[in-house]
């Protein structure tokens, strides 16, 4: 759903030949042809990131688990709320790229004043590839520790072995990509134009943007937690109420039984 409104944003607002520079016919690396009037990716992308994504979402069924002390019991608005959070920074964070990317041809522009400006159409295109398939993964590595940060739980060896995979593939496979057109579209090789190191410039982009997700879904849990938003200390304390009161010879205190009433009414 994030990748759907980050092409939905991106077709509406940000027209490639608005970036141009307005004598780019005569403009040395520009590429001889006019770039188009929306931005997207191949469909061969799109379903490259699809088939890595999805290979590496299987193995997290092998994953290492805290098991939880209670029962658990499902609070839909906060996974809700939580997989927005998660996937708002990654769509802000691909916009922001994206309007980078397309405005390195212009005077005055961030990636100009980097040294790194005038990037290429097909090099826009390939780096959006980059962009999109390590967020996917790293989002993933964030998600699966709840409220905790990613390094809070280590991911099991055949998860981590996935994801180096899919990254460290999709990685060559921007690097290398053949000069040519896919769907009609100029796609290029990281490698084959300068700057020929920007899919390290990618990475080190994609691992800040993780760390503000990482930092940002702790913060709305713990926001959730103290403030008791969407009740989701209400879902913990009836699974453990249905522990204890399950739990041979224990009684449940008259406080818990009369919030266990209110919460279920």
């Amino acid at each position: 759903l994030q990748l759907l409104i980050f092409f939905f944003i991106a077709v509406l607002s940000l027209n490639p030949r608005d970036y141009q520079p307005s004598d780019w016919e005569t403009r040395e690396n520009f590429g001889g042809e006019e770039w188009p009037a929306y931005f997207k990716l191949p469909v061969l992308m799109l379903m490259l990131i699809t088939l890595l994504n999805d290979g590496t979402l299987i193995s997290i069924g092998y994953d290492n688990v805290s098991p939880s002390k209670y029962p658990n019991t499902w609070n839909l608005p906060v996974l809700f709320l939580i997989s927005s959070v998660l996937a708002a920074v990654a769509l802000i964070s691909s916009l922001l790229l994206l309007y980078l990317v397309m405005d390195s041809w212009n005077e005055g522009s961030i990636l100009k004043e980097m040294g790194i400006g005038e990037i290429s159409y097909g090099q826009i295109t390939t780096i959006m590839y980059l962009k999109v398939s390590i967020s996917d993964f790293l989002t993933l590595f964030s998600a699966r520790t709840h409220d905790g940060f990613f390094w809070s739980s280590t991911p099991s060896p055949i998860l981590l072995g996935a994801a180096c995979f899919s990254l460290a593939l999709s990685t060559l496979l921007a690097c290398f990509w053949p000069r040519g057109q896919v769907d009609g579209q100029d796609v290029v090789g990281l490698a084959d134009e300068s700057p020929k190191e920007f899919a390290v410039y990618i990475w080190l982009y994609c691992i800040f943007w993780w760390l503000v997700q990482d930092a940002a879904k702790v913060g709305t849990y713990m926001w959730m937690e103290k403030y008791n938003i969407l009740g989701i200390n209400d879902s913990l304390m009836l699974g453990k109420m249905g522990a204890d009161a399950a739990a041979p010879g224990d009684a449940v205190s008259d406080e818990e039984r009369g919030l266990k009433v209110k919460l279920l009414g």
